[in-house]
């Protein structure tokens, strides 16, 4: 029996997908439920599973655009499972006869030079410079390039050095090509500022190193910066409501909930997971929530649904070493919040000099939607609720706030 293998629908309003790589090829025998392609779409990328067994034929070619439900394998079901290739015998290799003793080659004579060949030490630093010795004039014995021509060398702007000038040229996944259109429509279609603060983090740091090993033991989820800003960002939305809110067509829409989306780097490029109703969420409930997005993004297994309908981003540039960016927004919402890396400064503290953990956060919002009170006041209100976690965010309670 033949079985047609048809594109499935990765999610509402996509109408076609791209087929990323094929795993097997024609005249290959496929088991049930063995991967046998990767399509991207505009959202994702993911994995294709064979429905039968038996000798797959494909219709399509690797990156062919085609429609949802278009034909693109066919498995002959009746066809035998081949046997067991068996594995070639190593063949025995005969020892080498002995050759006696070899000769030792006769040392070339180091004070002999050619006109225009380096020293050692001028070809290391040659080799270095990445210049070619052929364009370096030699002023030692018999026109030899000595250690002071190599160091006064410098590779010609004009020419090729002697360094790999290799390049790789491959077509950009559908998920990479919608991303750059994403992006470019938002620089051009929002009218985006960013606002910039400081947070000291030193109140998050003794929190932590207090409670640590104890949530840890108690939640099976290490307690990370994420829950506090995560936390932190709903705090303030609440009191900035007009930050959580987007523009469709004319009219604008706030939300009551808060679906923050959390930007995670995978093996396919960066994915935006949601977490919803964060507002309803413990500190427990955000970290495994974050741990339960991030292992489903690394393993490929994130869904179009989990990476939709988000109100509010966070993305943490931080943990590459970001000291200061301005956060692209990610459409249709209207702001985004950016982390960075924590850095130890001399900040003033009741009129003196301590050295402090400071992050440099930032956020970039649509000014069409939200006004400069608005976006200040909201970073305002997240720095504050940062500072001061105890009483803000845990009602003075730190250790009922973090279930223990």
């Amino acid at each position: 029996m033949i079985v047609e293998i048809k594109v499935p629908s990765p999610g509402e309003s996509i109408s076609e997908v791209e087929i990323a790589s094929w795993l097997v090829a024609s005249g290959d025998y496929v088991e049930k439920d063995q991967e046998i392609a990767e399509i991207d779409s505009d959202k994702a990328t993911l994995a294709l599973p064979s429905e039968e067994s038996g000798v797959i034929e494909l219709v399509v070619g690797d990156g062919e655009v085609v429609q949802v439900g278009q034909v693109i394998a066919k498995i002959d079901t009746s066809a035998a499972a081949p046997e067991g290739a068996s594995t070639p015998k190593e063949e025995k290799k005969e020892a080498a006869p002995n050759p006696g003793p070899v000769a030792e080659a006769p040392k070339a004579d180091e004070k002999s030079y050619a006109a225009g060949t380096p020293s050692p030490a001028a070809k290391k630093i040659l080799d270095e410079k990445g210049v070619d010795p052929k364009s370096v004039s030699g002023t030692g014995k018999g026109g030899r390039i000595t250690k002071d021509d190599a160091v006064k060398a410098e590779a010609s702007m004009g020419s090729p050095g002697l360094g790999n000038r290799g390049s790789e040229r491959k077509r950009m996944s559908s998920l990479r090509r919608k991303l750059a259109q994403r992006l470019v429509s938002v620089k051009n279609e929002t009218a985006m500022l960013t606002t910039f603060n400081e947070v000291d983090m030193k109140p998050i740091f003794d929190l932590r190193a207090e409670y640590k090993d104890a949530f840890k033991e108690k939640h099976g989820v290490g307690l990370g910066f994420m829950s506090f800003f995560t936390l932190a960002m709903v705090h303030a939305l609440n009191e900035f409501p007009q930050v959580n809110s987007m523009i469709d067509g004319d009219e604008l829409v706030t939300f009551d909930y808060k679906d923050i989306s959390i930007a995670v780097s995978g093996p396919k490029g960066l994915m935006v997971p949601v977490i919803r109703n964060a507002e309803n969420l413990s500190f427990a409930g955000v970290e495994k929530e974050v741990k339960r997005l991030a292992i489903r993004v690394r393993d490929g297994e994130i869904t179009v649904d989990e990476m939709t309908g988000g109100t509010f981003t966070i993305t943490n540039g931080g943990v590459f070493g970001s000291m200061m960016s301005t956060p692209i927004i990610n459409p249709p919402q209207s702001a985004i919040l950016g982390m960075h890396n924590i850095v130890e400064r001399p900040v003033a503290v009741d009129g003196k000099v301590e050295i402090r953990p400071i992050m440099y956060v930032a956020l970039s919002y649509d000014h069409r939607v939200i006004d400069g009170r608005e976006s200040v006041g909201c970073l305002v209100a997240m720095k504050e609720a940062l500072e001061n976690p105890a009483e803000i965010l845990m009602g003075g309670d730190p250790k009922k706030a973090l279930g223990l």
